[in-house]
């Protein structure tokens, strides 16, 4: 019977594949690049299957009262004027009073909190080097340190090294999506509480996101680029200016978010894009989350769809006695899923950055008539029923107390 596992990541994936693991009697490592868990963030939702899965958790409660409760989220013209302000509901697809919007380092410390007594999680280090000998996975660390594990899970992002060492080169699966972005924090000099607001001009958008009034808003700057900026990639002086030269216009915060942009000791850029794989597990390696199945942030699914992965994955090996099998169960049981989940990104896109002037101004006609429908998004929200682990898992596998 397969025991111990190594997971490579503590963001969402690997804490909550870790904690179902653990429920279910494996020995469990985590290791983390950052020195600690990392708090803070914009916000994300948890809807749909992914809110079952925190409730059988047991963190409903806790993620209740870190709900960040966005009411509204307007939209605006080039010069400023308002189009439209509409319930988040309306654009994402969710449910009012039912889906959880919490701050990443909120979610990430929710699902660490319960295992990090009982789980060894090792901070400030990585997987320099992995062999897949047949009945083990031996194991060098960043650090030098050597081990073995009956099983590695990749829980490790989109730029998952985990992927690049078992599965080969990120850009045999990576599926660009056309966009580029940037997003930092600047003073909450605007006014802002519990909203949104995004400005538009085809193929190109600026938004501020904001929490409780006194705390920093996000800033995003989204735009269009026909192919993924590499020579940018690992220049952020580069970044900065691709990302400036895309937002010239005088009108609304724009200036602003360009100047905030610039100066952000937090800035982040990347790609918009996802992860398309042909199989998500090798030998005793698989992978959960973005690295195997990254949804873009544009299907607003990404953290859902991870939790729901984590969950289905420990459950099927928790019921099979052979890992090949629990993996290729994993595979079979959640891929309709996520595939149904990254199609959201052209509904995303289209809400977001509707790439020309006609799409932009059909996308502003349903936004004053409040016709936008994301019917697609709510089915796939939902699209797959959790089996019930607790009650199938082989008695050989029992939950620790």
């Amino acid at each position: 019977m397969t025991r111990s596992v190594l997971i490579s990541g503590a963001s969402i994936a690997g804490p909550a594949l870790a904690y179902w693991l653990d429920r279910y009697g494996f020995d469990v490592t985590v290791v983390e690049k950052s020195e600690a868990l990392r708090g803070g963030g914009y916000a994300i939702d948890i809807r749909g299957t992914a809110r079952e899965v925190v409730e059988r958790m047991g963190l409903l409660p806790e993620l209740r009262k870190a709900h960040v409760d966005s009411r509204r989220i307007s939209f605006v013209e080039p010069d400023g004027e308002l189009i439209a302000a509409i319930r988040p509901e309306l654009m994402t697809g969710g449910e009012e009073g039912f889906d959880l919007e919490v701050r990443r380092g909120d979610l990430a410390e929710a699902l660490y909190r319960p295992t990090r007594d009982r789980i060894d999680y090792l901070f400030g280090d990585s997987i320099a080097r992995l062999d897949d000998r047949g009945d083990r996975v031996d194991v060098v660390f960043a650090s030098g340190v050597e081990r073995s594990f009956d099983l590695v899970i990749g829980a490790d992002g989109l730029h998952s090294s985990t992927r690049g060492m078992v599965f080969g080169p990120e850009e045999d699966y990576h599926r660009y999506i056309g966009f580029a972005f940037a997003g930092f924090t600047l003073p909450n000099e605007f006014g802002l509480s519990h909203e949104g607001v995004i400005w538009n001009a085809p193929g190109r958008c600026a938004a501020l996101n904001a929490h409780e009034p006194d705390e920093p808003v996000y800033g995003f700057l989204t735009f269009r680029l026909e192919e993924p900026p590499y020579d940018a990639f690992r220049n952020p002086a580069a970044q900065r200016e691709l990302v400036a030269s895309r937002f010239p216009e005088q009108g609304w915060h724009v200036p602003r978010l360009v100047e905030a942009m610039r100066n952000s000791a937090d800035m982040f850029f990347d790609v918009v894009s996802q992860i398309h794989m042909p199989g998500w597990s090798r030998g005793r390696v698989a992978l959960v989350g973005d690295a195997a199945y990254a949804t873009s942030f544009m299907s607003g699914q990404g953290s859902s769809v991870a939790l729901v992965g984590a969950y289905v994955l420990a459950g099927e090996l928790a019921t099979h006695a052979d890992h090949t099998e629990a993996f290729t169960a994993y595979e079979q049981r959640v891929r309709g899923f996520v595939e149904q989940n990254q199609a959201l990104v052209q509904e995303g896109q289209s809400g977001l950055a509707p790439t020309t002037q006609e799409l932009l101004d059909a996308r502003n006609a349903a936004l004053r008539g409040q016709t936008m429908s994301r019917e697609e998004a709510r089915e796939a929200h939902t699209a797959l029923e959790l089996p019930d682990y607790e009650a199938m898992k082989s008695p050989a596998v029992s939950p620790t107390a």
